[in-house]
């Protein structure tokens, strides 16, 4: 696409008023010092073209997320259909999802790459089903002679922000898988979600895109908590832990910490810096609360390696291009070194004989306590910083009843 843009007449000629300039691009104004207008008239519109199909594989496919268009998948010549929101979805979790499979054949078990997934989705159902209530309930809203009903025209719910083809479950499923993937790219706008509708993609960040994950890191990040969880149950019954028959000792955990401690400690002094600074201060279009969830989600994003954003906050300033260029350096290229002296440390023992005290991690048992390890340490991190923001904001809108 070397040429112009193609024009396109629109189907019903638009009336507006359009501002006056001078030769300098300053607002002409009149006698009352007021800004003047000259009617004018919409009748073709400019159709941005390019080549976009080719992008939005590598988008999705790739876990990348960077859109051809401003809007990225809400512009219909990215993401036109429900049937290509369904194969966008499912590309970002095409790859990510697989890599448990493959981790099961790599280690001679297939069972341990399942209970793996297993526990993804059990996180992921649980968080989407979250994210769908809280967009299709519409009684937060009544209050403002809005009606947010289900009909045969109308997809009811929180609506603002959504493409009208998608509707709330297809956006709803969009906003957690992009956030479970590190992908970052959208079909709605995550600021518009409802309090706790928005909690759920922010949240998915903050667990550190463990969900499925992003393509070629997010599996380990789940093993991460794995060895975790397998050293909590070994506390439990007073026995060394094991993971595929490799011993679970002390530089193992501290390696591990070091992973689930090294994002959020950007996130929340990311957040701290924001909140106070002046320069931060300036960026929030949304004073309150919902500006300080905005300020937590943009350091959120950009520490887990995601992307995605409450577009409110206007972040193309000279102090959040350098604290959320920080935060992406330091999230993104320390994060590796603790999981590959892991590796290496892991690498070097010998496979221990599997006996009757040795806690298999293949079962549902271990899923259920591999979801309550990474619920409960995203819980104890990041609450006190969600309670400040959306909790406290969800809470404020059943006040205002």
């Amino acid at each position: 696409t070397f040429g112009e843009y193609p024009k396109a007449a629109v189907v019903q000629a638009s009336g507006y008023d359009e501002p006056l300039i001078d030769k300098d691009g300053k607002p002409v104004l009149d006698d009352n010092g007021q800004p003047t207008t000259k009617k004018s008239k919409l009748t073709e519109q400019v159709i941005a073209v390019g080549p976009v199909a080719s992008q939005i594989a590598i988008k999705q496919l790739g876990t990348n997320g960077g859109g051809f268009f401003n809007v990225n998948s809400a512009h219909p010549f990215e993401n036109p259909t429900p049937l290509s929101n369904f194969l966008e979805v499912l590309s970002i979790l095409a790859i990510s999802g697989a890599l448990c499979y493959t981790f099961g054949v790599m280690v001679g078990d297939t069972r341990q790459g399942w209970a793996v997934l297993a526990a993804m989705t059990v996180i992921f159902v649980g968080l989407l089903v979250t994210c769908v209530v809280a967009e299709q309930n519409g009684h937060l809203f009544v209050k403002q002679g809005v009606d947010h009903a289900a009909s045969a025209l109308s997809a009811g719910g929180n609506m603002e922000g959504k493409e009208v083809r998608f509707g709330i479950a297809n956006s709803a499923l969009w906003a957690t898988a992009t956030t479970s993937a590190s992908n970052g790219s959208v079909n709605a706008m995550h600021d518009s979600f409802t309090p706790i509708g928005g909690l759920v993609p922010l949240w998915l960040i903050q667990l550190g895109g463990v969900v499925y994950g992003g393509v070629g890191s997010g599996l380990y990040g789940m093993l991460m908590f794995a060895i975790i969880a397998v050293f909590v149950a070994g506390l439990m019954v007073g026995r060394t832990p094991e993971y595929l028959s490799k011993k679970i000792e002390s530089y193992e955990m501290k390696m591990s910490s070091l992973v689930i401690l090294i994002t959020p400690t950007l996130v929340l002094i990311g957040t701290s810096v924001g909140v106070l600074a002046a320069a931060g201060k300036a960026g929030i279009a949304n004073p309150g609360i919902h500006g300080f969830s905005e300020i937590l989600y943009a350091f959120s994003s950009a520490s887990n390696n995601n992307g995605s954003a409450f577009a409110g906050l206007s972040a193309n300033t000279p102090f959040y291009n350098t604290a959320l260029g920080f935060a992406m350096l330091f999230g993104r290229y320390w994060l590796p070194v603790p999981v590959l002296a892991i590796a290496g440390a892991l690498a070097r023992k010998k496979l221990v004989p599997t006996g009757a005290g040795t806690l298999p991690t293949h079962t549902p048992l271990f899923v259920g306590l591999l979801v309550g390890v990474v619920i409960l340490v995203g819980a104890l991190t990041f609450v006190p910083a969600l309670a400040l923001g959306p909790i406290v904001e969800h809470l404020t809108l059943i006040a205002a009843k």
